[in-house]
């Protein structure tokens, strides 16, 4: 019995265990908020997408400072009978804000997914399996050693959840919010965003994901951003960095780089990130000062390259100066 449980419990930790790429649920959720001494403030329900996803909206009349715990209800499975799933307590992030997101997938750890044997072979090996990369973990740790809010955002399937956040307990880097690219957009005709494009380029992805997190917190005081040379994070995270710092028009940020190869948007996506963008600046906007790190993982073979690289007309040769490239083998 002892050995079955143990083979049981060590089989979740594989990816291919979470992968649920055809699960398509509808939910209404009745949120309820309260305040001091347990008053509601907050009554409302909330349809998800197909997929079971939420974007929750609070009225601008509710201070959402005032809301010290949320208890949540389903609604729509059984006509007239609200199912207590569980109270929560709203994370709080400290003043001055101070947020670090970092890459997970060659940042954190060196998995290899570029042939389909590789692909077939990490969802069917637990995390552990892969080299840890130590600076990257160290990085991160001091960060929240100082106070910094972490969030992980990859690139990585959705159904990599539970062994990631098993893996970055297991390295005491204690991440509540985690990030990944969930797969079934792939399968949908009408809800998803992403297109079969976004399979192998990131740029949509994960610059949306990071402009959604900040419209989430609100812009910080002192923003961190970690990622790898491989792929397309150094230029992800300067597009962002413009965006917060430069007090240039959304519509030439957008411009610059919608065709650019990273993203290649559909009309679909151009219009959603325009909105995002004008949503961003306006935000930045109100804030006096912000401090923005960018740490990217290289190697000895191409630390120089990431350093001197040419951006095609978008011209971040500058703002790349303020990157630092650290080595991590």
């Amino acid at each position: 019995m002892t050995n079955t449980y143990k083979e049981s419990q060590e089989s979740l930790k594989l990816p291919i265990n979470h992968m649920s790429l055809l699960n398509k649920n509808n939910f209404r959720l009745r949120i309820r908020g309260y305040g001091k001494n347990q008053a509601e403030i907050l009554s409302r329900e909330y349809d998800s997408d197909n997929f079971g996803n939420f974007e929750l909206r609070i009225p601008a009349l509710i201070d959402v400072a005032d809301i010290e715990k949320l208890s949540i209800f389903e609604t729509s499975i059984v006509n007239g009978l609200e199912m207590h799933l569980g109270s929560f307590y709203p994370i709080r992030i400290k003043e001055p804000k101070k947020i670090i997101i970092s890459d997970f997938d060659k940042t954190l750890v060196d998995t290899k997914y570029s042939t389909p044997k590789e692909m077939y072979y990490s969802l069917n090996r637990p995390l552990s399996y892969f080299p840890s990369v130590e600076p990257s973990i160290e990085l991160l740790k001091s960060y929240i050693e100082k106070d910094f809010q972490p969030f992980i955002l990859s690139a990585s399937p959705h159904f990599y959840e539970r062994p990631i956040r098993d893996w970055l307990y297991q390295h005491e880097l204690y991440v509540s919010d985690i990030f990944l690219k969930d797969y079934r957009d792939f399968f949908s005709l009408f809800d998803g965003r992403l297109a079969t494009k976004d399979l192998k380029k990131q740029g949509f992805y994960k610059l949306n994901q990071l402009i959604d997190i900040l419209l989430m917190t609100g812009i910080p005081d002192e923003l961190v951003l970690v990622g790898d040379g491989f792929e397309s994070d150094p230029f992800i995270y300067l597009v962002l960095k413009r965006l917060l710092i430069e007090n240039r028009d959304p519509w030439k940020n957008w411009k610059a780089i919608k065709d650019h190869s990273i993203f290649n948007l559909t009309s679909k996506q151009d219009s959603y990130f325009l909105t995002k963008f004008y949503q961003l600046s306006e935000l930045a906007r109100k804030k006096d000062h912000i401090n923005i790190h960018i740490h990217i993982r290289s190697k000895q073979s191409n630390i120089e390259g990431l350093k001197n690289k040419n951006f095609d007309r978008v011209g971040f040769e500058e703002l790349n100066k303020t990157v630092d490239y650290y080595l991590a083998e």
